[in-house]
């Protein structure tokens, strides 16, 4: 994908403002890793996860009626692991340990899920269609009258005459 530089170049500036995250990754909904910063961490592994447990919690979102899916928290023995949706067709996933400010951890995703949705947006959008040439000869097309209309009368001409 020609935006992967740049979702890593997120993902970077990401774990800067945050830097008690221990991994971050960015991945399509179906468990492909687009970039990632996760040391000690199969990332493969845990986008193919991410996938499988994004699906529960969208159909369990749909079946409640609490609408798209914006973002799953799963907290553990050691810490969290926050999905955020990264537009429609991506996710964000951030590895903190517990005790980080799950308000942050939240501000942050969201961002940057934002971002890279938009990043992964532009690189699959097809590039854009110059607009057609126009010459300097115009090809507006002035009204037209509408014709004439003629009414014609008729007159019976069998009338009956008073004797």
């Amino acid at each position: 994908m020609a935006a992967e530089a740049e979702i890593l170049d997120e993902l970077r500036r990401l774990r800067a403002r945050m830097p008690q995250l221990t991994g971050v990754l960015a991945a399509s909904v179906d468990g492909l890793v687009l970039a990632h910063d996760t040391p000690g961490v199969e990332p493969e592994g845990v986008a193919a996860l991410t996938a499988a447990a994004l699906g529960v919690a969208v159909r369990t979102a749909d079946a409640t009626g609490r609408g798209d899916l914006r973002e799953l928290l799963v907290r553990g023995r050691y810490g969290y692991i926050a999905t955020y949706a990264a537009g429609d067709t991506a996710v964000l996933t951030l590895l903190a340990p517990d005790g980080v400010s799950v308000g942050r951890l939240h501000l942050e995703g969201r961002r940057s899920g934002a971002h890279i949705g938009d990043l992964v947006a532009a690189a699959v959008a097809p590039p854009a269609r110059p607009a057609p040439r126009t010459t300097a000869r115009s090809t507006a097309r002035l009204p037209t009258r509408p014709a004439p209309t003629r009414t014609t009368t008729t007159t019976d001409s069998a009338s009956t005459t008073d004797r």
